[in-house]
Parts: C-alpha cells; sequence; structure tokens
C-alpha cells in the first residue's frame, strides 16, 4: 500500500451554502478506522466555492489531509463540473478508495465519475471492510432476508462506493493538524453544463425523521388509511416521528420522505417501534441500528422479531389503542 498523503482512502466532503453534510463525518468516521488497519492516509475532498474556511473541520474530525477544489463555476453545486473536478482530482492523484455519501447528490456524481475513469462503484453500501488480500469489502443488503452482500473491486482503481447517510457513526472533533492543499482544475466548454437560474428549497421533513430519538414505523400490515391514524397517534403521544416501509408509501398512507429502508432514509432512534411490518432486510437495513426495538406483529413467524429486542404478537388495533391509552396516563401522572 502506498504511503503518499494523498493515495489513500478519499472522503467526499459534501457541503451546501457552505455547511457540511453530516454523512461526511459519518465517512470519515468509517475512513479512519479502515485506516487504523492499513497505511493509507484519509483525505477529505472539498469542492466548491470559498469552502477553504471548512478544511479544518475536517482535520479535526479525522482526515489527515484535505484537497480543495474551488471556482466560482462550482457554486451553486452543478453535476458537470463537479464530475469533471473529480474526474481530474482522481487523475492527478489516483486515490486506493472514494467513499462517497448516497445523498442526492452523491447518488447522482458517483455512477458517472466511476464510468469516466473506468472503475466499479457499488452503491448504498452499509458497511465497508478490509479483507485478507488488502481489497475493500463494499457490504450492501442482499435479495433475502438476512442477508447481505460483499462486493470486490481487486482490479481497478480507485474502489468507489456510496454510503447510505446514517449507516456509520459519525467521527468527534479532535484539534489536530494536517496538509490542507489547494487543487488546480480547469472548468471550460462542456463541463460547465446549463445555468441554474433560480433555487426552490423544500422543507427537509427528512431530516426530522433521521433526528428523532423515537420513531413509530407502520408497514402493509396496517391494511387500510384510516388505521394508519393509530401510528401517528402512537408517535405523537411519544414525541416521535412516523417511518414506513414502501407498501405503506405506495398505498398512500405516508410520504415518500417517511420511508425506511435501503431505498429510503436510514434512522438510528434510541426508541423504534415497528407495527404491521413482516421485516424484510430492504427495510431492516434502514433501522436495525436503533438502540432498542419494538415489534408488533400478529404473525409469530415474522422476520422483524429476528431484530427486535421486544416482541409484542397480537392484533395491533387491539394492542397499539391500549398503549396509547396508558402512555397518555402515566403522562399526566407526570
Amino acid at each position: 500500500m502506498s504511503k503518499n498523503l494523498y493515495n489513500g482512502i478519499w472522503v467526499f466532503a459534501e457541503q451546501r451554502n457552505g455547511l457540511l453534510h453530516e454523512v461526511g463525518f459519518e465517512l470519515l468516521g468509517k475512513a479512519r478506522s479502515l485506516a487504523d488497519q492499513s497505511d493509507w492516509p484519509v483525505t477529505g475532498v472539498l469542492i466548491g466555492s470559498d469552502v477553504a474556511p471548512l478544511a479544518q473541520t475536517l482535520i479535526n474530525r479525522g482526515a489527515d489531509s484535505v484537497l480543495i477544489a474551488e471556482d466560482p463555476l462550482l457554486s451553486p453545486y452543478r453535476l458537470l463540473p463537479y464530475t469533471s473536478v473529480w474526474e481530474q482530482l482522481i487523475e492527478e492523484y489516483n486515490p486506493q478508495a472514494v467513499l462517497i455519501g448516497a445523498t442526492s447528490m452523491g447518488c447522482e456524481i458517483a455512477p458517472r465519475v466511476a464510468a469516466r475513469i473506468g472503475t466499479g462503484l457499488s452503491s448504498h453500501c452499509v458497511d465497508l471492510q478490509f479483507n485478507s488480500e488488502g481489497h475493500l469489502l463494499q457490504i450492501v443488503p442482499g435479495w433475502g432476508a438476512g442477508a447481505f452482500v460483499s462486493i470486490v473491486c481487486p482490479d481497478h482503481r480507485p474502489q468507489m462506493a456510496t454510503v447510505r447517510p446514517g449507516a456509520m457513526k459519525a467521527s468527534k472533533e479532535t484539534p489536530k493538524s494536517g496538509e490542507i492543499r489547494k487543487a488546480a482544475v480547469q472548468l471550460a466548454g462542456n463541463s460547465i453544463g446549463p445555468e441554474i437560474l433560480e433555487i426552490v428549497k423544500e422543507p427537509l421533513e427528512a431530516k426530522t425523521l433521521r433526528k428523532s430519538e423515537v420513531v413509530v414505523a407502520g408497514g402493509w400490515g396496517i391494511g387500510s388509511l384510516k388505521d394508519w391514524g393509530l401510528i401517528e397517534d402512537l408517535a405523537h403521544v411519544l414525541g416521535g416521528a412516523v417511518g414506513a416501509t414502501r407498501p405503506a408509501v405506495d398505498e398512500g398512507w405516508a410520504q415518500e420522505w417517511q420511508m425506511i429502508g435501503q431505498s429510503g432514509e436510514t434512522v438510528r432512534p434510541n426508541l423504534y417501534i415497528g407495527v404491521g411490518i413482516s421485516g424484510v432486510m430492504h427495510h431492516v437495513a434502514g433501522m436495525e441500528q436503533s438502540g432498542h426495538i419494538i415489534a408488533i406483529n400478529k404473525d409469530p413467524d415474522a422476520d422483524i422479531f429476528n431484530v427486535a429486542d421486544l416482541v409484542v404478537v397480537g392484533d395491533f388495533k387491539e394492542i397499539v389503542p391500549l398503549l396509547i391509552e396508558e402512555i397518555r396516563s402515566r403522562k399526566e401522572q407526570w
């Protein structure tokens, strides 16, 4: 393995309007852990305009070095300029691995960059490890309950992966020193792309779901929009957020941003209550790291019971109203 300061593990430090996305800190935490098992250094990659003041934060969060690509054309974010910058940086510094958050931005950039430089890409990873040969194992949920798949890219570099936000613990901030370098990039012609005339922001409800200490989620077993109200009532009385599985969203009982799972949000609340949820891996991948998991299902063989700390077998239409009543009663006593 190379000891070049910029030839190790790269972490995309996604930022918008000068604010770093939390997933960058999560990736730095994992990259730092991987680096401790090898001699690969960790480099944070900052792209934008006037983003240099953010570099020291990345050093304090675990990066050995930071590469900065600044240009007025890089703000606001646009796919083609960012892709061009990534291609130039990778060709110049030859990193061993590139980790990118599976955000809307990351999922758009990563496959285009991988195609440009001719390497593989594993998407929506939930864990990363090294094997005995020093290859990066990129772990994704498989197509079966309880199954995970390890993907290896042995013949091409860099090894690229997008990682689900919330799947890993963020690194803690510890003041330290590191090298910060501004990279020279060229943006012209076809690398610029269309001009952005206006940006319209929508409320970030999903952030509330990810940050909530209590999440009550419902699945296909709820059966109707009318009964979905019990999920919302239980979440309300607990001061928590409402989550859902894909079938519940497809039925229109919940919104897209409330979906938890491989193709939705990853949550890590202190308390997760799953009601009427079978527990297929695509959903479990988004909630299995919760502090305490309670599952309510009338099927005694439901897969979600395999990851639950407390199992309740029975009809949620009878159980949830009693639970709501008991919680309200105790809150009144407090």
